[in-house]
């Protein structure tokens, strides 16, 4: 895979697992960067995001030009697009962490805290659980059944549930992964992830939608 992968640095991820990761699954030239004119230029592009919503959010417009980059690549060219955690998170319309804060807006639906509907629940949601997906067009055969690790408090809650892509089960059903024509977000960390991670993210740097 030798086309140029942009993953976004905004002081928000865990780039150095991510960059790696997606090394081991056959991605050629990883370009770490907050550089608008280098995603305009990404044949693909990866988002991850560890932390808050609100900081992530924030970190992520507060770069000059950055969020256009995106919306230019991502929504106008169609370029393939990967958010990871709360890089997936930041494709909703809002998120409820320390107040509201607005996200990209792609993806309608707000994030929202993981309730405990049962006290043996324990938030945050950390560790190996299921991924199953859904039935769904966009990005179908990208999701394969099988066990991620996750590690978030709150949780996307999406307006429209042809956006889903996958569920997991944490004291309820939760989002684990969605999908709307050339973009996907998922809530696991692939990068954790081991074999099913790295078979996510290989059929990633060759989806072609």
């Amino acid at each position: 895979m030798s086309e140029a992968i942009a993953l976004i640095d905004y002081g928000a991820g865990n780039l150095h697992s991510v960059h790696n990761a997606l090394q081991a699954a056959g991605a050629g030239h990883v370009h770490v960067t907050a550089d608008p004119k280098i995603v305009r230029g990404a044949r693909r592009i990866v988002l991850p995001g560890v932390g808050s919503f609100k900081a992530c959010a924030h970190g992520l417009k507060a770069i000059p030009g950055l969020v256009e980059a995106l919306e230019d690549r991502v929504l106008h060219v169609g370029v393939p697009f990967l958010g990871i955690c709360v890089g997936m998170q930041l494709l909703a319309t809002r998120g409820k962490e320390h107040g509201v804060t607005k996200g990209l807006g792609w993806i309608a639906g707000e994030v929202r805290p993981i309730e405990r509907t049962d006290p043996a629940i324990k938030v945050p949601h950390m560790g190996w659980n299921d991924v199953r997906p859904m039935p769904h067009h966009d990005g179908a055969e990208l999701i394969e059944a099988g066990e991620a690790y996750f590690l978030h408090s709150y949780h996307f809650a999406v307006a429209e549930g042809r956006d889903v892509a996958a569920m997991t089960d944490h004291g309820g059903g939760l989002v684990a992964a969605v999908a709307r024509d050339n973009i996907l977000g998922v809530q696991f960390h692939p990068e954790k992830s081991q074999a099913y991670g790295l078979g996510l993210l290989a059929r990633f740097l060759e989806w072609n939608p």
